[in-house]
C-alpha cells in the first residue's frame, strides 16, 4: 500500500469518526450533513481500493463488476434508510441521480481523461459493454415510461402501480441475471495482470477485511446522512430532489468518480468503461428493481412511478449514451457534451 493510500485511509477513518460525533453532538444540521457526506465519499473510496486489489486477481470483466457492485453499497444503504424514514423523494431521486451521475458526469469525465491520454485524442474501447448497457437502460426506461404514461392518462392500470412495479422488477432482474451470467463467462478482454503496475499491493485477506469494515461503516454513515438530510436541506434552502439527484448521487458514487477517471487517465480504456458502464447497468436493471422489492419491508413503498420530466431525462440519457459510446470510440467534445447535459439537469433540480 502506498503512502498516499495510507493517508487516505486515515483521513477516511477520521472523517467517519467526526460524522459519528456530529450525529449525536449539539452541532448544526448542515455540519452533520457535510461530515456524513465526506465520510460517505471516503468510505466509497475505501471500497474502490479494496475491490481493485481483489479484482486484480481476476479478469477485467470481473474487476469492473466487483468495483461497480461494491461501489454501489453506500447508495444501497442510503436508499434503505431513506425508505425507512419515509423519504420516498430522496430514495427515488438518489437512484435515478446515480444513473445520471454515472452515465453523464462520470462517463463524460472518463472520456475527457481518456482522450487526453490517447495519442490521436480519440478514446477507443470494446463496443459490447456500451451496447449491452444501452439495452438494459432502454428496458428499464420502457418500464418507467409505461408506468408514467399510465399514471398521466389515469387509465385502469394506473391504479396498480405497485403491482406493475413488482412484475417489472422481477422481469428486469431476470434480464440482468441472464446478461451478467453470459458477460462474466465470455469476457475476452486481455488480462493486464502480470505487469508490475497491476500487481496487488494489498493481501487478499486485508482487502476483504477493508471491504467488510467499509461496508459496515457505510451502513452507519448512511443512517447519519439521512438523519441530517431533512433539516440540512431546509437550512440551505435546496430541494430534496437536488439533494438526491446531485449530492447523494455524487457522494454515493465516489467509487466510479475516482476509479473510472483514474483508469482512463492511465490509458486503461476498457477497464474504465467497464467500471462506469457496469454501474449504470447495475443501478438501472438490478439495484432499482431489487430495492422496489425490498421496499415492501417498509411502510413506504418504492415504485417506478417518476415525474414526467425525469422520465424524459432518463430516456434521452439512454439514447445519448448509446449514440456516443455505441461505436466503441469517443472524442473529447462528446465527453464534454455528456457533462453539459448533467450540468443542465442538475441546474433544473436546483430550481425544482
Amino acid at each position: 500500500m502506498t503512502g498516499r493510500e495510507k493517508a487516505f485511509l486515515v483521513a477516511t477513518a477520521a472523517a467517519t469518526a467526526v460524522a459519528g460525533i456530529f450525529r449525536y453532538a449539539d452541532v448544526t444540521a448542515v455540519a452533520a450533513f457535510a461530515a456524513a457526506t465526506v465520510a460517505l465519499a471516503g468510505l466509497a473510496w475505501v471500497v474502490a481500493l479494496a475491490t481493485e486489489q481483489v479484482g486484480l486477481r481476476f479478469g477485467p470483466a470481473v474487476t469492473g463488476f466487483l468495483q461497480s457492485t461494491l461501489g454501489n453499497l453506500p447508495e444501497f444503504f442510503v436508499v434503505l434508510f431513506a425508505l425507512g424514514s419515509g423519504e420516498l423523494v430522496v430514495a427515488q431521486t438518489s437512484l435515478i441521480g446515480s444513473i445520471f451521475a454515472n452515465a453523464l458526469l462520470v462517463l463524460g469525465l472518463v472520456i475527457v481523461a481518456g482522450t487526453i491520454h490517447a495519442e490521436d485524442s480519440c478514446m477507443r474501447f470494446r463496443q459490447r459493454l456500451p451496447q449491452d448497457t444501452a439495452t438494459l437502460m432502454l428496458v428499464s426506461v420502457f418500464l418507467i415510461s409505461i408506468i408514467g404514461i399510465s399514471v398521466a392518462s389515469s387509465n385502469q392500470a394506473s391504479h396498480h402501480v405497485e403491482g406493475l412495479s413488482t412484475v417489472g422488477s422481477i422481469c428486469l432482474l431476470v434480464v440482468y441475471a441472464a446478461w451478467l451470467w453470459r458477460y462474466l463467462r465470455e469476457d475476452q478482454a486481455p488480462s493486464e495482470r502480470g505487469t508490475e503496475e497491476t500487481q496487488p499491493r494489498i493481501s487478499l485477506a486485508s482487502a476483504i477485511a477493508l471491504l467488510a469494515i467499509a461496508g459496515v461503516g457505510s451502513a452507519f454513515v448512511s443512517d447519519w446522512f439521512i438523519h441530517a438530510l431533512d433539516p440540512a436541506v431546509k437550512s440551505l434552502g435546496i430541494s430534496k430532489a437536488f439533494a438526491g439527484l446531485v449530492i447523494v448521487a455524487i457522494a454515493g458514487n465516489a467509487v466510479e468518480n475516482f476509479t473510472g477517471i483514474f483508469l482512463a487517465a492511465k490509458g486503461k480504456s476498457d477497464l474504465a468503461i467497464s467500471v462506469v458502464k457496469n454501474s449504470v447497468a447495475q443501478i438501472a436493471a438490478f439495484l432499482f428493481p431489487a430495492l422496489v422489492l425490498a421496499s415492501y419491508l417498509f411502510t413506504t413503498h418504492l415504485t417506478f412511478s417518476l415525474a414526467p420530466v425525469y422520465i424524459g431525462a432518463l430516456a434521452l440519457t439512454a439514447i445519448s449514451v448509446w449514440q456516443i459510446t455505441g461505436d466503441g470510440e469517443a472524442q473529447p467534445f462528446e465527453g464534454l457534451a455528456l457533462i453539459a447535459i448533467y450540468v443542465v439537469l442538475a441546474t433544473f433540480a436546483l430550481y425544482d
